[in-house]
Formats: structure tokens, sequence, C-alpha cells
């Protein structure tokens, strides 16, 4: 029997010849490891390009996205009829060399933060069974965290694939609003929407952001940073050393700054609440749908036109008060991705004499503000609370620095293996491998 490895490997760090039996070796864990944590909505096995600059890199697609070869249900227990045709950001990793190998689960229509799915049934943490996986991108950031893909499109709309993220010890982007197209993908709250990236590794959502935005990361250059204090204040003690021992091993020059935007953070839940409930008016009587979910978009239907339309108009002027007064001269802000430990499942289960409706609104706390700003994030594991589950700090940039925040990911974690460890009850599957070593 083989040995686990200590850690998974990069696909930006494998040679050419060695990538056709990565790829194997990501559809076989798929169909065994995937499967085990209920993550896989279905599987792909047509023949990948590897002639782009991807060379055959090996992802899954969220279930709310086009592939043209899979159905998608948008994590409900059958298709609401979604497009047929492949959304743009498929054909454009295509073109690159990426290679489609399944499409991954998530929460009803993208609208829930815990990873809880009523229907389809939730997605398992590789770390801990007994802990969410984080949502609504659940099973993206899963399949990657477990090494069944060595990349993920996701959603995010108010932290779908930040929180994921967090719970499942990944790396991850939320580009900036606006800058990868949605054609193809189920809409939330467009004014908040985005399609954002899971990898192991900042190295490979370089390739990524360069394949799907057809610019190139950018390479490090000094930067600066703001320390939200307020929000340092407002986080579990864990959370709190780890993401500062994070942000110094940085090494860039913080400055601390009490300045989280909380305005934006309730405007956002406006939009998001009025946009959802109007773009999925259709299914509030949908049997087919969760009847707690339909009750929650039922009321942004309380949500006035001229109250939502108030929120859009404010978001200008909340953005630039932000960039002027928060940031100031610095390049990026630094806080938590969120202000909790990962919960475990009973916390967040409404079915669940434990649920904990303060639990769950926390979990997206820090991240809604950065869709209703439009600005891009990152979050990157920075290490493990006393239970064992991975923590990640939240780095927020300026529009349009994708490249800057991939190339300080890039450089914190050549300082540590963080994203590259093995979770540990996929361990044994691991171990019992034949073949490719991962």
């Amino acid at each position: 029997m083989m040995s686990a490895p200590a850690r998974f490997s990069d696909w930006s760090s494998l040679e050419p010849g060695e990538r056709p039996a990565a790829i194997a070796q990501a559809r076989r864990r798929l169909a065994i490891i995937g499967r085990k944590l209920h993550a896989v909505v279905e599987t792909v096995d047509t023949p990948c390009n590897r002639d782009g600059s991807l060379g055959g890199m090996p992802y899954v697609a969220k279930d709310m996205i086009a592939t043209g070869v899979t159905t998608a249900n948008w994590g409900c227990a059958s298709s609401l009829d979604p497009p047929a045709q492949p959304a743009a950001l498929i054909e454009r990793l295509e073109t690159a060399g990426g290679c489609l190998i399944g499409t991954a689960e998530m929460t009803e229509l993208a609208y829930e933060p815990s990873g809880y799915n009523a229907t389809r049934g939730s997605v398992l943490n590789p770390w801990n069974f007994d802990y969410i996986a984080g949502g609504s991108s659940s099973g993206s950031a899963a399949l990657v965290a477990s090494g069944c893909a060595f990349a993920a499109l996701g959603s995010d709309t108010g932290g779908s694939v930040r929180i994921p993220a967090h719970c499942c010890g990944v790396t991850a982007l939320k580009p900036t609003w606006g800058s990868l197209p949605l054609d193809g993908t189920m809409p939330l709250a467009p004014s908040l929407d985005t399609i954002g990236l899971f990898a192991r590794s900042a190295a490979d959502l370089a390739l990524l952001w360069n394949a799907l935005s057809g610019g190139a990361a950018a390479a490090l250059s000094r930067a600066s940073g703001v320390i939200l204090e307020d929000a340092f204040e407002q986080s579990d003690a864990e959370i709190v050393r780890l993401c500062r021992e994070a942000v110094a091993m940085l090494g860039i020059p913080s400055s601390s700054r009490a300045g989280f935007p909380k305005k934006a953070d309730d405007e956002c839940l406006v939009v998001m609440q009025a946009e959802a409930a109007r773009v999925h008016a259709a299914r509030l009587d949908d049997v087919r749908v969760d009847a707690t979910l339909r009750k929650r978009l039922g009321k942004g239907l309380a949500i006035s036109d001229k109250v939502l339309a108030r929120s859009l108009t404010m978001r200008t002027s909340l953005r630039d008060a932000f960039l002027t007064e928060i940031l100031g001269d610095a390049d990026v802000a630094l806080l938590p991705v969120t202000p909790i430990t990962t919960p475990r499942v009973a916390e967040t289960d409404p079915a669940s004499p434990e649920f904990s409706a303060r639990t769950l609104y926390a979990l997206s706390g820090f991240t809604r503000f950065v869709n209703y700003l439009g600005l891009p994030a990152v979050a990157l594991p920075v290490g493990f609370d006393a239970g064992g589950m991975p923590v990640a700090l939240q780095i927020v940039g300026r529009p349009g620095s994708e490249g800057q925040l991939i190339a300080l990911t890039g450089s914190f974690q050549s300082k540590t293996d963080w994203h590259g460890r093995v979770p540990s009850i996929i361990v044994p599957d691991v171990a019992t491998e034949r073949g490719y070593a991962a």
C-alpha cells in the first residue's frame, strides 16, 4: 500500500508528460471520493484539448453553469430549464486547454451560505463530515480540496466562493463585478453576481485567470494593506490569531484602521433579497424548490422597486468612500473571510434543534460588502483551528486588481503549505490509490 502524500500537487508544478496521468487520476477520484462526498452531479468523459495554456487542466463547473454536455439542475431536485448552450466561460476554458471532467453540487438556487440542500442533500466537508462545506459553491470547493479536480468554477453573490474556500481549505478568487461574462449561468442577484474560481494554489489561479480574462496576472509589486480592526474585534479568537499571523507573514506594510463598511453590508442584503425575489419569482409556487427557500425568496418581494433603486444608486458613492476613506493610499484590505470557525452541520440545518440563525447569518458577515462594492477578493488558507478545520484570510483589492491579489497570495504560499494539505477523512482513499502519485 502506498503512503498518503504529505500534500497535493499543483497543476502548474507538473511536467507535460505527467499531466495525462494526472487527468486520469482526477477522473478516478471524482468517481470515488467525489461521490463519497456527495459533491458530484455528473461526470464528463469527453476528450480534452491539451494544446492551450492550461494544458488539459481538469476542472469541474458548478451545477448552475451551462456546459453544453450536461444538464444543470441549479441545485434543485430536477432541472429548471437552464440554457442549453455552453456558458462563455466554458468555451474560453476549452479553448485554453481546460478539461471539464464533471459538474459540482451546490445549494438550491445558490441562495444559502452553509451548503445546506434540503432536496439534493448537502455536500460533505472532506476535513470532517460533521462540519459544513460552506455554500453555495460547496461541491466546487470540496472537489478541489479532496484532489478530485485541480480547479473549479463557482459563483459568488454574497460570499459563495470565499465561504466554502474557508471551510474546505482551498484558494479562491472572487473577481471584480462585471469582469467575466455571466451568459449561460443561473442569475441570482445580477447586480452582485460574479463567477469565481477555486484552485489549490495561487499559481493555478493565475493560469485560470489568464485564460478567462484574456490578460496576465501581474507580477508582484510592492503593495500595502489596511487591517480592518473592527472585523477582527468581531471574530472568534482562533480566527483572529491565525489571520493576524498570516498578515504578518504576508510581509507588506500594513496599518490598522476601524472602517468595516457596515452600510455597504446592509445595502447588499437589500439588493440580494430584492433581486433574487424578482429573478426567481416564477419559483415561488414551484414544488420542486424547497418550501423554506421559497419562503426566503418571497420576503424579497416586500422590498419595493423604489427601495431597491435607492440601494443601487448608493453603491458608487459607498464604493468611492471605501476606496478613499478606508483604503486611502493602501492597495488591499485585510480581514477574515468569516468571523466564526466552521460550524457543525447541525447548527445550520433548519430541521435540527441546534439550528442557529445567528450562525448562518454570520457566515457571510464579512463577504457581502465586497459584492455590493463590486470589488475583487481572494480567500487563502492560513491554518487550522483547534478542531482541525481550515481557516482563511480574505484580501480585498481595488477594481481590476485580480493580478495583484493572486501575486500576493502566491507570495504567501511560497512560505506555507496550508493550501496543499490532504484532508484527513480522505487520506485512506488517497493512500490506497495505485499509479500516479499525488
